[in-house]
């Protein structure tokens, strides 16, 4: 299936780019953070099993446990904080 993964803040500026058309067979958050993690050095590094990061799907806060869908937008992003 076909999801649109985009990347926030560090993440981003890690990674190099804000955002990707993905071909995946991940059917939920945790097996996508998999795939990405395998995907390259800059990916594995930004959002490794260490780091804290933040994900959600169509913009919603999610979980690990979360349903990949067709034509879904999966988030990640670092943790923020208000101020």
């Amino acid at each position: 299936m076909k999801v649109t993964v985009k990347y926030f803040a560090s993440i981003r500026e890690a990674i190099g780019q804000g955002s990707e058309l993905r071909e995946t067979s991940a059917m939920t958050l945790a097996a996508l953070r998999d795939e990405l993690l395998a995907a390259s050095p800059l990916h594995a590094a930004s959002l490794a099993r260490g780091r804290s990061v933040r994900m959600a799907i169509n913009q919603v806060m999610s979980d690990e446990t979360a349903l990949v869908t067709e034509g879904c937008e999966v988030a990640f992003f670092p943790p923020v904080t208000g101020g």
